[in-house]
């Protein structure tokens, strides 16, 4: 397995709940709260957990506002967070070549 380093996966994204919001954001570019929870099939309290630790690591960013006296949380990445999942990705591919 040359070119590979298990220290290199980021544990940050690594769980796969994470690995999910990252996956979406990336595609979607931005998500509410309850849509996120609806397509990655968690509860409220779990996937707050996992926002706050990708927000800690600084890969996204929550923007809270209120719509008709409503909270409304919306997450989207930061430029941190895709070059991080980007080279998450390049190291998953070079376990996947060896």
């Amino acid at each position: 397995m040359d070119g590979f380093d298990i220290e290199a996966i980021d544990e940050v994204i690594h769980g796969r709940v994470r690995l999910g919001v990252m996956a979406y954001l990336t595609g979607a570019g931005g998500a509410d709260f309850n849509e996120l929870k609806r397509r990655l099939q968690v509860t409220d309290g779990n996937l707050s957990v996992h926002l706050r630790k990708l927000e800690e690591a600084g890969y996204i960013a929550l923007d809270k506002t209120f719509v008709n006296r409503k909270p409304l949380t919306r997450v989207r990445l930061t430029d941190e967070g895709r070059s991080a999942f980007r080279a998450y990705l390049g190291e998953l591919g070079k376990l996947l070549e060896a």
